[in-house]
């Protein structure tokens, strides 16, 4: 007999089980745009964003209450058997979210499952079976996402065997590239697709397709358009749009991964605009509701039609509270300026990290797009100077949660600290998180 704490008393964290690895052990009661409030009523600025989720902040007023005017209306309208309003309305908005297509698109609840629609509508338009996703990339813990997944074998390694027909190419990590350093700005047009550099991934894609899988079985690329469990790597401007010329070369379909970069994240509504890219198939999740579950696809109107009815589906997916929640973040990322807002503080908290990349030897690379910003730490007298160095990277994590900042870490070494802030964020704490950071820093001897 377990017994039941009385009501009104917190039950201890015991009860939760140790597979969800912990990033701190707070115990949030309320959340305020970029901060949360603690039982104790301790305030932490949430650099973290519940993993890039919260692009709104925390209960966003006019999401709050589109959510609790929907929850006292109906709180489950199953999409086989009904229509609902706030569906409907969701649907519309998402055909005219990015730019080209026409676009249609399906809802489920999470990012993996967005992806694991994603593969198999693919499959299905195309009649191959042969996916290609991209090395420390990030899509999913179902098996079939899993199957795709790269970016550290903590995802993966006990799990097998996984599903096949999956292959892996090179994704251009200029900072690790196998000869030499070069910062992607560099990869112009003069060298749009990194080919002859050190990080030739157009020549190891084009042997995988000439050694391992004939290209004409490939149904599509997955690819990040900037890597996020991998280490918030972010590509040469040209790595896109080559991709979808080698993709439209061989009829393969290319699937843009945008679970964790989408909804304003990069500066951009989705990251591909950077590049002018138009993917075939779109994954979301994450920004999408404020931190209600909810994810999709935004694919092609005729890729979209291949599936027959009933091919695929879900319980939950589009549930109509939040697809309120959806919608209500959507009018609040457009109306309140916030993609704008993210490329702004974006650019100033990246001219603050590399402020401080000048002063900390263990700071190999500061990178970023929008409000989606790393620093990479490395041990600089050991090797080439970039052996990676997760001790530090978790100091400096440490650090910053004493002061109550709290910033993630990331990459296939977990070398990576990753700052994510919602994207109402403003620029004094953009300034107080660069202070915070500076003395986690100095703290953890970086």
């Amino acid at each position: 007999m377990v017994d039941t704490p009385a009501r009104g008393i917190v039950p201890s964290t015991d009860v939760v089980p140790p597979v969800w690895g912990r990033i701190t052990n707070i115990v949030v009661e309320r959340g305020e745009g970029s901060w949360l409030i603690t039982t104790d009523g301790e305030r932490y600025l949430d650099y973290s964003s519940g993993i890039g989720v919260t692009n709104t902040g925390h209960a966003h007023p006019r999401v709050a209450a589109a959510v609790a005017a929907q929850a006292a209306k109906l709180l489950h309208g199953q999409q086989n058997i009904v229509y609902h309003e706030q569906g409907l309305r969701l649907y519309q908005r998402l055909q005219g979210l990015l730019p080209g297509g026409p676009w249609g698109a399906f809802l489920a609840n999470s990012g993996a499952e967005a992806v694991e629609a994603a593969v198999k509508l693919a499959r299905v338009a195309t009649h191959r079976p042969v996916i290609v996703a991209f090395r420390g990339g990030f899509h999913g813990r179902t098996a079939q996402t899993m199957a795709l997944t790269s970016a550290k074998n903590v995802y993966r390694g006990d799990f097998e065997p996984l599903p096949g027909s999956v292959y892996f190419a090179d994704y251009p990590y200029c900072y690790r590239a196998p000869v030499a350093v070069h910062d992607p700005t560099a990869c112009d047009a003069a060298c749009a697709s990194c080919a002859g550099c050190s990080c030739d991934w157009e020549g190891r894609l084009e042997e995988l397709l000439h050694t391992l899988v004939y290209p004409e079985h490939v149904a599509a690329f997955i690819v990040e358009p900037v890597l996020g469990e991998g280490g918030y790597v972010v590509p040469p401007v040209g790595f896109l749009p080559r991709l979808r010329e080698i993709a439209d070369r061989h009829g393969i379909l290319l699937i843009a991964d945008e679970v964790q970069t989408g909804f304003g994240r990069t500066g951009r509504f989705f990251a591909v605009e950077h590049s002018g890219v138009e993917p075939d198939i779109l994954t979301f999740a994450k920004g999408v509701a404020s931190g209600l579950p909810l994810s999709g696809i935004i694919a092609k109107q005729e890729i979209l039609r291949t599936w027959r009815p009933s091919a695929h589906g879900g319980t939950y997916g589009g549930n109509v509270v939040s697809c309120a929640a959806a919608n209500a973040t959507i009018d609040v990322i457009e109306e309140e300026g916030l993609v704008a807002n993210a490329a702004e503080r974006g650019a100033q908290l990246l001219a603050g990290l590399r402020a401080l990349k000048a002063r900390h030897r263990t700071v190999g690379d500061a990178r970023g797009l929008g409000l989606m910003v790393a620093l990479e730490f490395v041990k600089p007298d050991d090797g080439d100077g970039r052996v990676p160095n997760p001790e530090m990277t978790k100091a400096v994590v440490a650090e910053a949660l004493k002061r109550k900042l709290i910033v993630l870490t990331a990459g296939s070494h977990v070398q990576v600290m990753r700052i994510i802030p919602p994207l109402v964020t403003t620029a004094d704490e953009v300034g107080l998180a660069l202070r915070i950071l500076g003395e986690s820093l100095e703290a953890a001897g970086a």
